[in-house]
């Protein structure tokens, strides 16, 4: 099956500033896919000339078949979007703006289920400027899924929700996935990425410069794990002579174990063989924004 979206070289410039200068990647059908990177690398822009909101300069671009240069039209009947700058007139009613875009899509979508799914039930008449902005953030990407969308775009979607409608809104990606739409998600938010992704770009200085699953990018930047606990034991050469460790630290009582691979599995093993049974071993690994950091550095 070809992929739904196949981006090769995208380049896009405003005269002498580089917006996009290569990007390349695909997305596959049913993935959700994550953006990340700095502000101002390019990853907004990218995903707009994806939708046919701005004309890419060069490269090629096919999104669910069309090329958006040439077939905006026909592509954003078959796309949802929730854009990262959104805004719709201040005394337009929240039904009345779902209503409004349902009627656009063939057939029509199920705006009330939408509504009810995105919270928003108990702000139906209300105007959009009375919203608050985890509101008004919640109408837009209710409004991107409206038309049931085969490819949906979601430029920082959870930015102004509290942590339990991000949580919500976690939900709400995933079951759009599993209804058979594919997802590309633009974030600022690494948790966010890490959990919901199945696959993320880094885009920095206008061009992609890592891509891979959340843990493949950890297991290639940043793969060292450390296994913490605290002993009065000082005899513990054992442990240097493990495969997996590549060193052991001390300070007063508590001891540091850094080293690859199944470590903490190994590392409480062979406690255990020495007779050693510590209550307090814990282990700690990178996740997706220690990557992030040090990729998006060593770039800079």
């Amino acid at each position: 099956m070809s992929p739904v979206v196949e981006v090769e070289h995208l380049e896009k410039r405003y005269r002498d500033f580089v917006a996009v200068e290569d990007v390349s990647f695909t997305v596959e059908a049913g993935e959700i896919f994550g953006i990340l990177g700095p502000n101002g690398s390019g990853k907004t822009t990218t995903v707009e000339c994806l939708q046919g909101l701005r004309r890419a300069d060069g490269g090629r671009l096919s999104v669910l078949g069309h090329d958006p240069r040439r077939e905006a039209d026909q592509l954003r009947r078959r796309i949802g979007s929730q854009l990262q700058e959104s805004a719709l007139p201040e005394r337009l009613k929240v039904w009345e703006a779902l209503s409004f875009f349902s009627s656009l899509s063939p057939g029509g979508g199920d705006w009330e289920t939408v509504m009810n799914q995105w919270g928003l039930a108990e702000k139906r008449s209300a105007t959009f400027a009375s919203l608050s902005g985890g509101q008004q953030q919640r109408l837009f990407v209710a409004l991107a899924l409206v038309n049931e969308p085969e490819l949906v775009f979601l430029d920082e979607m959870t930015t102004g929700l509290d942590p339990s409608s991000r949580r919500v809104a976690w939900d709400l990606i995933r079951k759009i996935r599993d209804g058979g739409a594919t997802v590309i998600l633009v974030t600022h938010f690494m948790d966010e990425a890490e959990t919901l992704c199945d696959r993320v770009a880094v885009i920095d200085h206008k061009r992609v410069i890592a891509i891979d699953t959340p843990a493949g990018l950890i297991d290639t930047y940043a793969p060292d794990t450390v296994v913490t606990f605290s002993t009065a034991d000082t005899d513990l050469g054992y442990l240097h002579d493990l495969r997996e460790v590549d060193h052991v630290e001390w300070s007063g009582r508590q001891v540091s174990v850094t080293g690859r691979g199944p470590l903490l599995a190994t590392v409480a093993a062979e406690l255990v063989g020495h007779g050693q049974f510590p209550t307090d071993l814990q282990v700690e690994r990178a996740d997706l924004e220690d990557v992030f950091l040090q990729l998006t550095a060593r770039e800079a």
